[in-house]
């Protein structure tokens, strides 16, 4: 039957599956880092993930489909748990974007810690800097930190000194053998980061991370307020320039 339908671009997707879960059909899958509609009959034409996508990647369009099938999406629900922490069936966690809430301004956090056990403060997901989408609200007015992914077990009070009110990404430019460069570049072009700190190791290989920043920084062509934070293998700070 022809009927109306959602068409994904996936040239103009950045992979933050806001779609994903504003789809309560469950049509719509993450896939190799993209939207997908995996199943034209789960899809009732009625667009609730066109307002979800911050790069307007959907639109609706005319054409032969299945027709929605009310029932096999209700067989669907109930044969797994809708959850906060569910993702989509197929789709990869690593890449399904999410924010905890955690973000401050910036007075609260240079605020010290109220006293009680510790909390996490990550306030996105993801935060690896290769999963990272390009394009979210998270990055809307965010301070940014860069940090080698060591830095967290050497210095123990990573999440309340630096992650607190912070867009935390991490990475290890040895281990990943990449140049997070150019995608840095791009998040600091095309979003409103206010300012940037780098958490990294003593180690020489760290400085590939401090490098890409620095770079990205020069070809983003904004005048961004940054900072270098060194930390030593003991857990240390040992320098902040």
């Amino acid at each position: 039957m022809v009927r109306k339908i959602i068409h994904i671009d996936e040239e103009k997707c950045t992979g933050c599956g806001l779609c994903a879960d504003a789809c309560h059909e469950g049509a719509i899958e993450m896939v190799d880092g993209k939207a997908r509609l995996t199943r034209e009959d789960y899809c009732d034409g009625l667009g609730d993930c066109l307002p979800a996508c911050p790069a307007g990647a959907i639109t609706f369009e005319e054409r032969e489909a299945p027709a929605y099938d009310a029932a096999a999406v209700q067989a669907a629900k109930a044969e797994k748990k809708i959850g906060e922490h569910v993702h989509a069936e197929g789709g990869c966690p690593g890449s399904r974007m999410r924010m905890m809430g955690r973000k401050q301004p910036e007075a609260a956090a240079a605020a010290p810690a109220a006293e009680g056990p510790a909390v996490s403060r990550l306030g996105q997901w993801p935060c690896q800097i290769k999963l990272v989408p390009e394009h979210a609200p998270f990055f809307d007015g965010a301070r940014v930190l860069v940090a080698a992914d060591c830095t967290a077990y050497a210095y123990a009070s990573v999440h309340e000194d630096f992650m607190r009110g912070r867009v935390t990404l991490i990475g290890c430019p040895k281990l990943d053998g990449v140049d997070y460069s150019e995608k840095l570049a791009r998040i600091l072009a095309d979003n409103d980061v206010r300012s940037v700190t780098v958490l990294r190791m003593e180690v020489p290989c760290c400085g590939g991370l401090e490098f890409a920043v620095k770079k990205a920084l020069q070809a983003s062509g904004k005048m961004i307020p940054w900072q270098v934070v060194t930390v030593s293998i003991d857990g240390k700070i040992l320098e902040e320039t």
